[in-house]
C-alpha cells in the first residue's frame, strides 16, 4: 500500500473469456522493493480440477488465502458431494476479504473457471467482485495489458485466440512495465477437460510469433 492506501503489485496477469474456456496468464518475476528476486516466480494457481486463479500482492497474503481456499473447496465438495462453483468460490474469498477490510491483505485476485460457460472474476482487497464477460487484469503491468486486450478482444474466440491474446497482453506489459518480466509467461486453459496448463514450448513458440 502506498500513503493513499492504493495497493501497488509489481506483476501483470491477465484473464481472457474464449467461446468454450477462459485463459490465465501471468508474468514471472518477483520484486522485493526496486530488487529483481525471481525470474521463475509461479502467479497461477489450480484451486479445483475445474477453477484455477492468479494472484498479484504480498506473496505471503495470497499463498495463505490460496491454501484456505483449497481447504474450503474440499470441505464443500464433501459436505455438499458436488464441486464448489467458481461463482461461489469467488463469493466465499470476497466475504473474507471483506470482513478484514481495516486490516486488509494485500492481494487482488483474478478467477476463473468453466461451469457450463467460461466465467472470470476480478476480486479487490477489500472484498469487491466484478464478474467480467470479456477479460481482466491486474497488477503494475494493467495499463500496458489493458491496452493490447482492448484493441485485440473479440467476441467467441476460439481457445487458441484467446491464448494467443493473452500471451500478447502479458508480453506489451513486460516489455514497458519494470516490475513485471520473467523467464517467459505462464499461461492455463480452463476448459470442459478442466485446468491446463500450456506447455512452456508452446508459450514460446506465440511469444516468437508476437516478437516478429
Amino acid at each position: 500500500m502506498d500513503e493513499k492506501g492504493e495497493l501497488k503489485t509489481g506483476t501483470t496477469t491477465v484473464g481472457v473469456v474464449g467461446k468454450n474456456a477462459v485463459v490465465l496468464a501471468a508474468d514471472m518475476k518477483a520484486t522485493m522493493g526496486h530488487l529483481s528476486y525471481d525470474l521463475e516466480a509461479r502467479k497461477i494457481y489450480k484451486i479445483t480440477d475445474h477453477i484455477a486463479l492468479t494472484n498479484a500482492g504480498m506473496v505471503g497474503d495470497s499463498l495463505m488465502l490460496i491454501r484456505y481456499l483449497k481447504a474450503q473447496a474440499k470441505l464443500y465438495e464433501i459436505e455438499r458431494e458436488s464441486g464448489m462453483s467458481s461463482r461461489a468460490m469467488s463469493t466465499f474469498l470476497s466475504n473474507v476479504l471483506n470482513a478484514n477490510r481495516y486490516y486488509p491483505y494485500s492481494v487482488q485476485f483474478i478467477i476463473g473457471g468453466r461451469y457450463k460457460e467460461p466465467i472470470l472474476f476480478e476480486l479487490t482487497p477489500y472484498g469487491g467482485i466484478i464478474e467480467r464477460t470479456t477479460f481482466a487484469t491486474s497488477g503494475s503491468g494493467t495499463t500496458l495489458a489493458m491496452s493490447t486486450l482492448d484493441q485485440n478482444f473479440k467476441e467467441n474466440m476460439t481457445t487458441d485466440e484467446a491464448v494467443r491474446l493473452a500471451i500478447r497482453a502479458v508480453a506489451s506489459a513486460k516489455k514497458r512495465d519494470i516490475y513485471s518480466g520473467g523467464r517467459s509467461v505462464s499461461v492455463v486453459v480452463i476448459d470442459d477437460s478442466g485446468v491446463k496448463e500450456l506447455d512452456d514450448t508452446k508459450v514460446k513458440k506465440h511469444l516468437a510469433e508476437i516478437a516478429n
